[in-house]
C-alpha cells in the first residue's frame, strides 16, 4: 500500500461501502458498540477524498474486550492514540479525552473506537455533519486538501501540519452553527 496522499473526486459508492462495513461491523460487535458512524470526507457529498472509508464506532468505554472481534472481521490494530488537540483549546487539558483506539483493514477503512460523549467522539460527527449542511465550506475544504496532496504527496507530515489549523478554523464555525463548545 502506497503512502503517497491522493485524493479522488467524491464517489457514489462510498455511502454504500460504508452500510456494508456498519452492517459486518454491528453483527460482530453487537452491543458493545453503541453507535457505528461514517465520519470522515468519504462521509460528506460531493467532498474529495482519500478513498479511505473512514468509521467511528462508539463504545461506553476502551476496557471493551472488542479487539479479538474486529481481529476476526481482518482489522489490525495499530495503535492507541491521542486525536489532534485544537490549539488554544484550554478546555481539552486532560489528554484522557482524545485517547481512542485505531484499526485498519486492507480495503483501507480507517476503525477509530472512541467513548461515548468524549470530545473526539462528538467532533467527528459534528464536523461530518456541519460540512453536510455547509456545502461551500465542504467545497473549500476540498480545495485545500486536494492542494495540500498536489504540493506534499510523499509529506505526511506537511500535509497534515497544515490541513489540521485549517480544520480547527471550520470547526469554530462548527461549533458556532451547533451552538456547543464540545
Amino acid at each position: 500500500m502506497s503512502d503517497t496522499i491522493e485524493m479522488t473526486p467524491y464517489s457514489s459508492r462510498w455511502p454504500e461501502e460504508f452500510k456494508e462495513i456498519a452492517a459486518r461491523l454491528e453483527a460482530v460487535l453487537g452491543n458493545y458498540a453503541l453507535a457505528v458512524d461514517h465520519i470522515g470526507s468519504t462521509s460528506v457529498p460531493g467532498m474529495p477524498a482519500k478513498d479511505v472509508i473512514d468509521v467511528q464506532v462508539t463504545v461506553p468505554s476502551l476496557e471493551q474486550p472488542i479487539q479479538p472481534l474486529l481481529e476476526q472481521l481482518g482489522y489490525e490494530r495499530k495503535y492507541h492514540l491521542a486525536d489532534h488537540r485544537p490549539p488554544g483549546r484550554t478546555d481539552l487539558a486532560d489528554p484522557e479525552l482524545e485517547k481512542h483506539f485505531y484499526f485498519k483493514q486492507q480495503r483501507r477503512i480507517n476503525l477509530h473506537v472512541r467513548v461515548a460523549g468524549r470530545f473526539n467522539q462528538r467532533c467527528a460527527l459534528l464536523c461530518r455533519d456541519y460540512l453536510h449542511s455547509h456545502p461551500h465550506a465542504a467545497q473549500a475544504y476540498g480545495v485545500i486538501k486536494q492542494e495540500l496532496a498536489r504540493y506534499f504527496p510523499n509529506n505526511a507530515d506537511a500535509y497534515y501540519d497544515i490541513k489540521d489549523p485549517v480544520f480547527d478554523l471550520i470547526m469554530e464555525g462548527a461549533y458556532e452553527w451547533s451552538g456547543t463548545r464540545l
